[in-house]
């Protein structure tokens, strides 16, 4: 059986935590932020978890993470 291949646009975007959790960025954060308030650009710091099958999804995608 070979490898399976692992999505590269994927694994530049998501991360696996260490409890096993996939791990997303916010998006809205790379220009424009003139316009945007402050409270709205710092709640849009850091990564959030994702859930369902969303985060199904990514672990196929990025098998060996």
């Amino acid at each position: 059986m070979p490898k399976q291949k692992t999505h590269s646009a994927s694994k530049k975007r998501f991360k696996i935590s260490g409890s096993g959790k996939v791990m997303r960025f916010h998006s809205d954060k790379k220009h424009k932020l003139t316009c945007k308030s402050p409270r709205q650009k710092r709640n849009l710091r850091g990564s959030t978890e994702m859930v369902g099958q969303f985060a199904n999804n990514v672990r196929q995608m990025i098998p060996y993470n």
